[in-house]
């Protein structure tokens, strides 16, 4: 019933909008559709207009909150209209079709924006550091006019487009009911859809310049289909976590300084068929078995091409759905670091692949990629270089960074391809690249990013790690940014790994010739924080395993990873070894089947991983060995230059002044009466033998220990006389007297 004073005040008439913006709101183009549809004030008093679409309808009613029922009469282009006396009000809209089909539905367009003028500011500067709790998807309770309402809000980042729709499984993929409204100058569109609960799919639908309606996965999605399907997935979390213990310990701690050996995997082809969730048990009790510190999961954002290994992104706030919800990575997380595991991730900045669903050319134009090929474009990968000179660009970038360390409690990214990002001119003939505002080669833009990220990691997250994969002699990658470096906490030592591979394929009969490769590395060892790696790219594209690349017999394949390991495990800097090496696997890793587990049945390989879970033991409780990794107060040769021999010898040192001293005989036959210097006499003993019978070698050894006598050799005051074994390795200390 109305009301006494609409009674006696006649309700004004609502204008009909013209022609041509009922046709925009009819195909679900027009750029502001929540300008027109919805209810807005008419008049000088209480009155508003109430307009929808509903193409096709035969009567369409809103029932207000206070109950009364107002008639929409069509004008035009599936567009209703009525007008209520009642002032603003929550309302639903009652539509009746033909055959008498009822449908009753809230109106997404009587809502206010669900992206805020703070969010909005920051992002147009592109310092918005929680980026993802303002673009994307979200589930959540909206404020009406009186009352609340659950539903999913929608905001996207397009700023060449002309229109933007929703589509998804609960509008059968047609989005005219769903056109978003742009915001601001940013490009910033937004749709609250009462009602919709998550895990529904959806994409944008976006009218490019050009008149071309084109889809497109959303970019900030947390979560999608399953691949090779492409939609983005509606989520939310409800997860709890329980590694406070963790996270506090971490923050305390300055991680160059603790000790760090990494496992690296990749999560569908350790044992196929597993889960995230499945995983847990299996890797914590196979991580406490082989003793590393760290698990680094190879790529784990949703990427649409399998044997890419995760390094062709196209979710990058989404992990990939292979393996289950994003909660239930972070229960694997969190269940390993109640373990006393940490985990890293790669990150991959440096380029992304030019699927159609994706990023390339997101709003039909370059958005995310430099719009010039000669900067936008990797012609070795066949994938887009991201603009690093763009604000919006930029954050969308660092706020990733951020949301793997902060959502899902990550310890730490290693920064894939950097050598890539900082050279303009990386892989390319002259012509093909254009220099830098000084005329250099040095990618400012990307320089610039790299160090605002891993700033801002350090300043919001203390304790994480930010590890950069640069194969170039780039001065200052681990250097602070307020002194110049890009700021990373450690150094992939690419040097390291080439030469000292290409040293242990030599047969030992002709080592002595190629010493230098393995001593080359100790002169500027302490130049960047360092981590040696032996990663995947060793152990594929017809590279062989890390055991098929040692000379020898099988007996002398094995000793020769065993020694091999020793030295890199004693050598200064953190470890990085990839799965299946630590056990010996013979044939080269791929992405389509699991690790060759089998080969655990046979005792040489058996002993092989008993020997790497020995190393880690003894490596982690010696702060010797890692304590003091980037300075060379905590390394002393003893002789590296007994190359006749094949022979080198070293001391690792803690603050306190405890010494390891690693002895390594790299030739096949053992050395006896060696005498080596040593700082303290007194008995030293034997920490770990790689020959030892347990580890399958030949049980030559010191029967435990030796003893030092004040005699000086190789510069130390005191020496002891030893036998080394066998494409072996020998770790030393004094023991504790008392």
């Amino acid at each position: 019933m109305p009301t006494s004073k609409q009674a006696t005040t006649p309700l004004p008439e609502a204008p009909r909008p013209a022609d041509d913006v009922l046709e925009h709101i009819a195909n679900g183009s027009h750029s502001g559709p929540h300008s027109v549809l919805g209810q807005h004030p008419i008049g000088d008093g209480d009155a508003v207009v109430i307009r929808t679409l509903r193409p096709l309808a035969l009567e369409v009613t809103a029932v207000l909150g206070s109950g009364e029922r107002v008639s929409l009469d069509h004008v035009g282009w599936g567009v209703w209209q009525g007008v209520s006396g009642a002032g603003f009000q929550d309302y639903v809209l009652e539509t009746r079709y033909e055959g008498d089909v009822e449908w009753t539905a809230d109106d997404p367009y009587r809502y206010l924006p669900t992206v805020g003028e703070v969010d909005l500011h920051l992002f147009g500067e592109g310092r918005h550091e929680r980026l993802w709790e303002m673009l994307g998807s979200h589930h959540r309770q909206v404020h009406g006019v009186s009352g609340s309402a659950w539903g999913t809000a929608f905001s996207v980042w397009a700023p060449h487009a002309q229109a933007v729709r929703v589509i998804g499984d609960f509008n059968n993929w047609n989005g005219v009911l769903h056109a978003m409204r742009r915001l601001d100058k940013t490009g910033v569109w937004e749709l609250f859809i009462p009602e919709l609960a998550p895990y529904n799919a959806y994409k944008y639908e976006i009218l490019t310049a050009a008149g071309e309606w084109i889809e497109k996965a959303d970019p900030m999605a947390r979560h999608t289909e399953q691949p090779p399907a492409t939609a983005s997935v509606v989520t939310e979390s409800s997860y709890r976590w329980g590694d406070s213990a963790w996270m506090s310990a971490r923050a305390a701690a300055n991680p160059t300084d603790q000790p760090i050996s990494v496992y690296e995997m990749h999560f569908g082809s350790w044992r196929q068929g597993l889960g995230y969730r499945d995983a847990a048990d299996q890797l914590i009790d196979y991580l406490h078995e082989t003793g590393y510190t760290h698990v680094e999961f190879l790529p784990l954002a949703e990427h649409p091409f399998e044997p890419s290994w995760g390094y062709q992104v196209t979710g990058y706030y989404a992990p990939t759905s292979r393996y289950g919800h994003p909660d239930d990575l972070k229960y694997l997380i969190d269940r390993l670091h109640q373990a006393r595991i940490g985990v890293y991730v790669d990150w991959v900045p440096g380029h992304f692949p030019k699927d159609a669903f994706a990023l390339a050319q997101f709003d039909g134009q370059p958005l995310y990629e430099h719009s010039d090929p000669r900067l936008g474009e990797h012609q070795d990968w066949g994938t887009l270089i991201f603009n690093y000179g763009d604000s919006q660009v930029r954050n969308f970038l660092v706020a990733n960074a951020l949301y793997w360390l902060d959502e899902f409690h990550v310890d730490g990214l290693r920064v894939d391809a950097v050598a890539s990002m900082l050279y303009l001119d990386y892989s390319r003939e002259d012509g093909q690249w254009l220099p830098n505002r000084y005329g250099g080669r040095e990618n400012l833009e990307a320089i610039s990013f790299l160090q605002e990220t891993t700033a801002t990691a350090y300043k919001l997250h203390p304790g994480v790690l930010m590890m950069a994969e640069e194969s170039t002699s780039w001065g200052g990658v681990t250097h602070p940014t307020h002194q110049g470096g890009l700021g990373f906490g450690l150094k992939w030592n690419m040097g390291w790994m080439n030469d000292t591979l290409r040293y242990i394929a030599n047969d030992p009969l002709w080592r002595s010739y190629h010493q230098n490769e393995l001593t080359f590395s100790f002169l500027y060892a302490f130049s960047e924080n360092f981590i040696l790696p032996i990663s995947h790219d060793e152990v594929v594209h017809g590279k062989g395993s890390l055991i098929g690349k040692m000379p020898g017999d099988p007996w002398q394949q094995l000793a020769n990873v065993r020694a091999y390991l020793a030295f890199m495990w004693a050598h200064p800097g953190k470890q990085l070894l990839f799965m299946g090496q630590e056990f010996g696997q013979r044939s080269e890793w791929s992405q389509d089947r699991s690790l060759d587990w089998w080969i655990l049945d046979q005792p040489a390989h058996r002993g092989l991983l008993s020997f790497v879970g020995q190393l880690n033991r003894v490596y982690r409780e010696n702060p010797s060995f890692w304590q003091q990794d980037s300075s060379s107060a905590g390394f002393s040769w003893i002789d590296g230059s007994d190359a006749a021999n094949s022979v080198l010898g070293f001391l690792r040192w803690d603050r306190d002044g405890n010494p390891v001293a690693a002895l390594f005989n790299f030739s096949g036959r053992p050395v006896g009466d060696y005498r080596v210097g040593l700082p303290f006499a007194g008995t030293w003993e034997e920490l770990l033998n790689s020959d030892a019978e347990e580890f399958g070698g030949s049980g030559v050894g010191n029967y435990g220990s030796v003893v030092a006598e004040n005699e000086p050799s190789h510069g130390h005051p005191a020496s002891a006389v030893l036998t080394l074994p066998p494409l072996g390795a020998l770790f030393l200390r004094p023991k504790p007297r008392g």
